[in-house]
């Protein structure tokens, strides 16, 4: 999990998530270390990535875990993360394996145009400036057919942070024409118990041949870029 922002802040996330690489993978669900914990992402995953092997971006990979299960299933794999810490420990983690994971933004992951079967993301969107923009980043880099898999949540009663399934839905539905959510918080395995606050699943399909829409979105990024109105990631 990342924070993606700009300058001084932008840095203190860095360090920040620096700091928090060693304990990072104690929590059940970043670990993954309970073999009950680790059965409920790994059937989840098969549900929701292609089932058959293809290209993984997972941004905002923090340690890796999921990565992991993404290429154990025959995927080929990116990880993003803004923390160096984070980005060694996956590439230990994943050792071996087709599998590559470099330090950048999530909202602007560093891939060169690369496109990819599904994108997916954990507790990673809530945290990032801009998610509407975000989300149409992310959206364009998939391929015709492909899908993004979006983890989040609200937690804590006093001060709740997070992104509700509501919003995240209605950013995705202008870009996105096949959508589905999935509720989590009832499953206590992905949680190592279970937990009173909201946890969900977002599956957002591109269309076999989104070309012309992907076409009209860079216009108007275009235009929006020309007359200074676009907002910076």
């Amino acid at each position: 999990m990342t924070i993606d922002e700009p300058g001084g802040a932008r840095r203190g996330a860095r360090e920040e998530w620096d700091a928090r690489a060693a304990s990072f993978d104690d929590e059940p669900d970043h670990g993954l270390r309970d073999p009950l914990v680790r059965r409920a992402w790994a059937d989840r995953l098969a549900d929701w990535l292609p089932g058959r092997p293809g290209a993984v971006l997972d941004v905002g990979c923090g340690t890796g875990s999921l990565s992991l299960l993404a290429s154990e299933s025959g995927h080929r794999v990116t990880g993003v993360d803004l923390s160096p810490t984070m980005v060694a420990l996956a590439r230990a983690k994943l050792a071996g394996r087709d599998a590559r994971f470099l330090v950048g933004d999530a909202s602007a992951p560093p891939v060169s145009g690369q496109r990819f079967d599904a994108v997916l993301a954990r507790h990673v969107l809530w945290t990032l400036p801009d998610p509407a923009r975000t989300l149409r980043g992310w959206y364009d880099l998939l391929r015709p057919g492909g899908r993004l898999v979006l983890v989040e949540g609200v937690w804590g009663a006093v001060d709740p942070v997070g992104i509700s399934a509501e919003r995240l839905t209605s950013l995705l539905a202008p870009i996105a024409p096949d959508i589905r959510l999935e509720r989590l918080s009832d499953d206590p395995a992905l949680w190592g118990g279970p937990v009173a606050d909201e946890r969900y699943a977002v599956l957002a399909r591109a269309s076999r041949d989104d070309r012309g829409s992907r076409n009209d979105r860079a216009s108007r990024d275009g235009r929006c870029s020309g007359d200074g109105r676009g907002s910076g990631s």
